[in-house]
């Protein structure tokens, strides 16, 4: 997911989707401990992804205030 979508989401949206991929990776960490994933790449951009997500949503929490 690209940063210019995040920012165009609202705060809930983002949280939503937060969650979602925060399950995402707890499943795909879980499938490559029993068998390894054909990409094992798809677990950083997942991550990436999260930590993105805590950024832009911090940032729009931020400027509410």
């Amino acid at each position: 997911m690209k940063t210019s979508e995040i920012i165009e989401m609202t705060i809930s949206e983002i949280e939503e989707r937060l969650d979602a991929e925060k399950q995402e990776l707890v499943r795909m960490n879980l499938n490559h401990h029993i068998s390894p994933l054909e990409n094992p790449m798809k677990i950083r951009q997942t991550r990436r992804n999260i930590a993105r997500m805590l950024t832009i949503l911090r940032q729009k929490q931020l400027n509410e205030k």
